[in-house]
């Protein structure tokens, strides 16, 4: 109703200056639906939010959607509402395509990725995007400003992470102990290097293009034991199957999640890195090659398990799974003080995939919501305990609501800001529960058809709204 008056008075915006869209709706979650009929194999469909409709509030026959958008099985939607803008990955092709939120249409997929992505982003300035092309073995960057693109080769590459102010990403190899990150060179630099690989520093793993190189990818710490200055620092330091990087709040540090024991290592635990020696645009990076970020970290142990993680102010939650005696594994949240360091005790929560990157979102009542995949073949289906693969954690009263019954894999969450409520996908399906007592909220009109993967609330105030980054 509150659209409608808007709409009725002649305005075409509503809060922070926004457009108000086409169908007019102000509180939208989007859905990314897989096979939605016998000739799609995508679509991203719009649902009231307000009133969890998906037609028009006072007709059923009208519906919403992201028109032109063509890709296949799109699994992530990457939410930045503060840009009016989300960036959908399709699986299924290859497409990367970034959707405009105050048209509700698509503005093209990506150009310049050739093949499959095993993780992808772009900056919130939407200039640069980067892929883990594992099949490949290569980290794509893509600069949509100069529609220039390089591919620095790294095998086994499979997940990347990137900062939120766009300027610095990290990239992960499978089974690997080490970290990268990549850099553009200064024409000195370029110049220097030019010479094949026996004129790069020791840290780089490629430069490219060979004969003229423009970006080069790097260890996060020389593999030589050699800093800077020529000095000697003993064993370069190692990390424990790094999967993901989250960020502070000042930009100042990446918090890398060591998986340990989920992923074939030995320890959870979270290491920090300074950024301002891996910032990749030119003119801003500060710090020499090779880095001695990784010389200059700290390690915290993380008992629980470190595979994601979401900072929040001075604090950050970490989820991961614990290897049990039994031989299975069990979920936990660990909330660590970014102010002391420290880190308490694991709270059980529910099980996942060992070493899958979790969902996890803050919303209204003081609550995080963990959305996990492969629950029931952890540690609580093992022993008969409730094995719900969504989690609603209270940080006031650090008390664990875990729902049931089990409705299948957990894929996708969003907070629905200032309405008490998030959506979930569980199962292919989209569910919706109260963020007061975990309770559902009836889900009749917003099911699809299809198979539901990711959410995202479109017209959320913060792009802290967003599971993926």
């Amino acid at each position: 109703m509150v659209a409608v008056a808007i709409a009725g008075c002649g305005e075409t915006t509503f809060f922070a200056g926004r457009n108000l869209p086409p169908s007019q709706l102000t509180t939208r979650v989007l859905i990314a639906v897989q096979n939605p009929s016998a000739l799609t194999k995508g679509a991203l469909q719009i649902v009231d939010a307000y009133y969890d409709t998906r037609y028009k509030y006072n007709n059923t026959n009208v519906t919403y959607s992201i028109s032109g958008y063509s890709g296949a099985l799109p699994i992530s939607i990457q939410n930045m509402p503060e840009e009016q803008t989300g960036a959908v990955y399709g699986y299924g092709d290859g497409s990367f395509t970034l959707i405009n939120y105050g048209k509700e249409n698509s503005s093209g997929a990506v150009k310049g990725l050739a093949g499959l992505s095993s993780s992808i982003f772009i900056t919130r300035n939407q200039t640069f995007v980067v892929a883990a092309q594992q099949a490949a073995h290569v980290l794509t960057i893509l600069n949509q400003s100069t529609g220039t693109s390089v591919s620095l080769g790294l095998p086994g590459v499979y997940r990347v992470s990137v900062n939120p102010g766009g300027t610095m990403a990290l990239a992960f190899v499978e089974n690997s102990n080490y970290v990268y990150y990549p850099r553009q060179l200064t024409a000195a630099q370029t110049i220097a290097y030019s010479g094949g690989s026996g004129t790069w520093p020791k840290a780089a793993v490629d430069c490219e293009p060979q004969n003229a190189p423009l970006w080069c990818l790097f260890q996060a710490q020389s593999p030589d034991s050699v800093d800077a200055t020529g000095n000697s620092y003993g064993a370069p330091l190692t990390f424990d199957r790094p999967v993901k990087a989250v960020f502070s709040g000042d930009g100042g540090t990446a918090y890398v999640l060591n998986c340990g024991p989920e992923c074939g290592g030995t320890a959870s635990s979270v290491s920090m890195l300074p950024v301002s020696s891996m910032i990749f645009p030119i003119g801003q990076e500060s710090g020499t090659l090779p880095t001695q970020a990784a010389l200059n970290s700290s390690t915290i142990p993380v008992p629980g398990g470190a595979s994601n993680a979401l900072v929040s102010s001075s604090t950050m939650y970490i989820v991961g799974q614990q290897l049990m005696p039994d031989g299975f594994f069990a979920g936990n949240l660990t909330v660590m003080n970014l102010t002391s360091n420290t880190v308490g005790s694991p709270t059980s929560i529910s099980d996942g995939q060992p070493g899958a990157v979790s969902r996890m979102i803050l919303a209204d009542d003081n609550t995080l919501w963990i959305a996990m995949t492969k629950c029931n073949n952890g540690e609580r289906f093992e022993t008969g305990q409730p094995d719900g693969c969504l989690t609603m954690y209270n940080t006031s009263s650090n008390s664990v609501t875990m729902l049931e019954p089990y409705l299948g894999d957990a894929t996708g969450i969003a907070a629905v800001q200032g309405y008490h409520k998030v959506y979930a996908v569980q199962g292919g399906q989209v569910y919706i529960f109260s963020t007061a007592d975990g309770s559902s909220i009836n889900n009749q009109y917003v099911t699809v058809t299809g198979t539901a993967w990711d959410v995202a609330f479109m017209d959320s105030t913060t792009d802290s709204d967003n599971t993926v980054y």
